[in-house]
């Protein structure tokens, strides 16, 4: 049962998602949160499998509150996935950066958001690929090269992976692609994430295109 935790400062849209996400066997609505503050109060108490969270809520951000979150070790395994009523809202970016795996546009079909919360639970790909790798593109495009990129330290196969994971796919399809076993590619998938640094496969994306690895539109 994948438990989740709500966070959004309009009830309506609350409900809307409980009801929707209560409607299915394998999920369950765990608890609601009004703010950011209770966000990370609840999150820490009840340490579900999914948070989504609001971009944009009083007493803390979505942004504040992921950092939160993300930065305390007893909610490792907890996914944090934003809530925008945008496709291209500038702060995402900065979520993802904070830890966030992925994030939804509000008005997304029902399917997709389910899809994308046993997605993120499952941790074996972004959510909304598409809109996501887009986001990050654009504003990548636009941001510094950090001083030492996070691909310094990585093997040239582990480039590779890397390159294929900035492009949003699966191991699944890494492993077709480069002929290798699927275990082989989350063996490759895994150290990468340990040598950068990074949370999940969305700090991946970003690491891939910070580093030059994945260019904008192309």
């Amino acid at each position: 049962m994948i438990r989740a935790l709500l966070a959004d400062d309009q009830t309506l849209i609350r409900a809307g998602f409980r009801a929707l996400l209560d409607a299915e066997d394998d999920i369950e609505v765990v608890g609601e949160a009004g703010d950011g503050a209770e966000a990370v109060q609840l999150a820490t108490e009840l340490a579900p499998d999914v948070v989504l969270l609001d971009i944009s809520m009083p007493s803390l951000t979505g942004i504040e509150a992921t950092e939160r979150i993300t930065a305390d070790a007893r909610l490792a395994e907890v996914k944090v996935v934003i809530l925008t009523n945008y496709a291209l809202d500038e702060y995402v970016f900065a979520a993802l950066r904070a830890g966030a795996c992925g994030f939804l546009v509000k008005d997304t079909e029902p399917a997709e958001l389910l899809h994308a919360v046993r997605v993120a639970v499952r941790g074996d790909a972004l959510l909304s690929p598409g809109i996501t790798r887009r986001l990050i593109a654009e504003i990548v495009a636009n941001a510094p090269r950090p001083a030492s990129p996070a691909t310094d330290h990585l093997t040239d196969r582990e480039r590779e992976v890397l390159t294929l994971v900035g492009t949003g796919l699966s191991n699944d399809e890494i492993a077709k692609k480069l002929f290798i076993t699927p275990m082989t590619a989350k063996t490759h998938v895994s150290r990468i994430m340990v040598k950068s640094g990074a949370r999940d496969r969305a700090q991946l994306v970003i690491a891939a295109y910070e580093s030059g690895l994945v260019t904008p539109r192309g």
